[in-house]
């Protein structure tokens, strides 16, 4: 079976004590952490503070809706172009067909 992990209150404890100045390394031996799991839990928070490159929490959010209403507009324009044909093909005169006067 799988870890299950670390809560969110444990993280964000870890994450006050780096805030209050405790280096990584200790924190981290102080706790049984390794140092890429401290570093996996900083990452977002620099990232946040335009301190690290990468979409914030909130761009993430934005970009996620943007491209879900991307999706829809292209399945929207399939179902348009598919109307036009179907038109086209209805309103199209007929091949061959001679016109009586």
């Amino acid at each position: 079976m799988g870890r299950q992990g670390y809560s969110a209150e444990f993280r964000r404890k870890v994450l006050e004590l780096l805030a209050a100045r405790r280096s990584e390394a200790a924190v981290a031996h102080d706790l049984d952490l390794s140092d890429q799991t401290i570093y996996n839990w900083l990452r977002p928070v620099w990232i946040n503070r335009g301190e690290a490159p990468g979409l914030s929490r909130a761009e993430k959010g934005e970009l996620a809706k943007a491209n879900k209403r991307i999706r829809e507009f292209e399945t929207e324009l399939v179902v348009a172009q598919r109307a036009v044909e179907l038109v086209k093909e209805e309103t199209a005169p007929e091949v061959g067909t001679r016109r009586s006067k």
